[in-house]
């Protein structure tokens, strides 16, 4: 296999359209034509990881964290993130980051955070913007139904639990082709009427190029007639962090050992204690300050995160109980999740993890 073959295999496990704007995911070192050898999943794509890859025969490295995550000037060596540039195009080492596209996505990050915790009954804590669409086509009124299909096996008209979810409405649409026309109704020069169908569905920004290709597909018109808008409606089913619930509530040093037992943490770091049992549980993976008022609006217990800085502590207002696991320790078992995805998709090709720890943080 060629990485552009690889690639559309790791985008439906994560869209990088999810991505945040501020990130660097995709391929970020090698060639769409290389062929591939075997892969290498891992946090990080430090040094050591490449010097890995070369070992196992892989030269496919698809990590979490973007080793490039803003531009280099220069290749000198003469930090991590050079060092492990130069290493991986000397021996012909590609990598591709995940990151931000797999911290929204609704069965990444932090759904793989919420299992271990065994929370239940989880949502997104923080829904992403921006990223709803709506397709408006006009169609004879004996077509709608046949285009209404097409649309909705591309993926529109998906909203949260449902889908097959669409809106049509009755109209007199009108028409007349000049000479280079080849109408499918009516003739050349001559003005049309037909009755149409407005046929409106939602999708997902990332799915936009599958919609329109069915759409033009199926729509009867030599010409088609549509308008997509971005919405301001949130995406209910994709975004960052989660919220969820315990089976039963536990006292609150019993769930902070939990929290340390199951992260594999050397310590977790908390805000006061309120004395008073914990059952709502709000996590996100990774740097997750920015969510603290989140998870007090939608009445988390506790705030399960990583990266707090002394002054945000301060920021539970009693409310809630603010924990930091650790950066590495909240995103651990991510990388597990990609070997399990792409095993299951390519079970004849080495998908190998690695076995090298990129945790920076020490605990004495």
């Amino acid at each position: 296999m060629k990485i552009k073959e690889i690639i559309p295999i790791l985008e439906e496990l994560t869209p990088l359209a999810y991505a945040e704007d501020f990130d660097n995911v995709g391929l970020l070192v090698g060639n769409n034509e290389q062929k591939i050898t075997g892969i290498l999943v891992c946090h990080d794509a430090l040094e050591t990881v490449v010097e890995e890859a070369v070992e196992k025969k892989c030269n496919l490295i698809v990590c979490f964290h973007p080793i490039l995550f803003s531009g280099l000037k220069k290749i000198t060596g003469k930090n991590y993130v050079e060092r492990a540039v130069i290493k991986a195009i000397k021996y012909d080492v590609s990598i591709y980051a995940i990151h931000t596209a797999l911290d929204n996505h609704p069965e990444g990050v932090n759904k793989i955070f919420c299992n271990l915790l065994g929370l239940k009954n989880t949502k997104i804590l923080i829904p992403k913007s921006s990223y709803i669409q709506k397709l408006i086509t006009f169609v004879p009124r004996r077509q709608a139904e046949q285009v209404k299909n097409a649309l909705f096996e591309a993926g529109a008209g998906a909203i949260g639990n449902y889908d097959n979810c669409s809106f049509v409405s009755d109209g007199m649409g009108s028409f007349r082709g000049n000479s280079q026309s080849n109408p499918i109704i009516g003739v050349q020069g001559k003005y049309e009427e037909v009755e149409e169908a407005k046929v409106e569905v939602t999708f997902e920004k990332h799915l936009q190029s599958k919609v329109l290709k069915k759409l033009f597909v199926s729509h009867p018109y030599e010409e088609v007639a549509y308008e997509i808008y971005n919405l301001e409606n949130k995406l209910q089913n994709a975004g960052m962090g989660m919220i969820g619930e315990l089976e039963n509530e536990m006292d609150e040093m019993e769930f902070l050992k939990m929290v340390k037992t199951k992260t594999e943490t050397g310590g977790v770091r908390y805000s006061s204690l309120l004395g008073k049992p914990i059952k709502k549980v709000a996590v996100l993976g990774g740097s997750g300050s920015f969510a603290i008022a989140n998870a007090k609006a939608q009445g988390a217990d506790a705030y399960l995160t990583a990266d707090l800085k002394y002054h945000q502590f301060y920021e539970a207002e009693k409310q809630l109980v603010l924990v930091d696991v650790g950066h590495f320790e909240s995103e651990r078992y991510t990388k597990n999740y990609i070997v399990e995805y792409l095993s299951k998709k390519m079970p004849t090709f080495a998908v190998i993890l690695s076995t090298v720890n990129t945790n920076p943080v020490n605990y004495l």
